[in-house]
């Protein structure tokens, strides 16, 4: 069943191109492989970024806040970074280009959700106090990218490098992963001490 990527706002794609087409954006990249590209750099498969919200390890309704679109920089057939573009208080800007171990995960897992039987709309779950990077399939193909509801039946995919105990590459339900997390991530009880 094909993905269903949602559009990324016009005003984050310009700032993209506009950074690729900076020979200062490029050069003041920390991506050897962006640097030494010989092929025109495109910006493709645009992916709206969540960060798991902190309320949602404690009880509450499960969110999310969308916090960036990351965008595959393909160059040669391949691709050979990303970049990453923020919310400002003027609008979306470019943030910075980077590549590493997510960047073929990301890709890897794209390519098995292509081979799943539902549409999913392909998305970033960060869940930053793991060191965690997940592909959250969220299964209302409609919905807005901003919109930050993690529905139980959603999947989250971790890309590797994961968590140690949490395989890369292999989908979790919402429901079932959740609680994994909120365990995880829970603060160690205070040890009581006599006086």
């Amino acid at each position: 069943m094909p993905l269903h990527v949602p559009p990324a706002p016009a005003p984050a794609l310009r700032s993209v191109r506009a950074a690729l087409g900076s020979p200062t954006a490029v050069r003041a990249a920390r991506t050897p492989s962006l640097k030494s590209a010989q092929t025109a750099l495109t910006p493709e498969l645009p992916l709206p970024v969540h960060v798991l919200e902190p309320v949602a390890l404690h009880g509450g309704t499960p969110r999310t806040r969308l916090t960036g679109w990351r965008f595959l920089v393909r160059g040669g057939g391949r691709s050979i970074a990303a970049a990453e573009t923020m919310l400002t208080p003027d609008g979306w800007a470019f943030s910075h280009f980077f590549e590493g171990p997510y960047l073929a995960s990301t890709e890897l897992a794209l390519h098995q959700a292509e081979l799943l039987t539902s549409p999913y709309q392909p998305r970033l779950l960060s869940v930053p106090g793991l060191y965690m990077l997940t592909l959250w399939l969220h299964g209302d193909i409609t919905a807005e990218a901003s919109s930050g509801v993690l529905a139980p039946g959603d999947l989250l995919v971790p890309l590797a490098p994961a968590p140690p105990g949490i395989a890369a590459h292999r989908p979790h339900r919402v429901a079932d992963l959740l609680p994994v997390l909120t365990l995880r991530l829970a603060p160690a009880p205070l040890l009581k001490t006599s006086a």
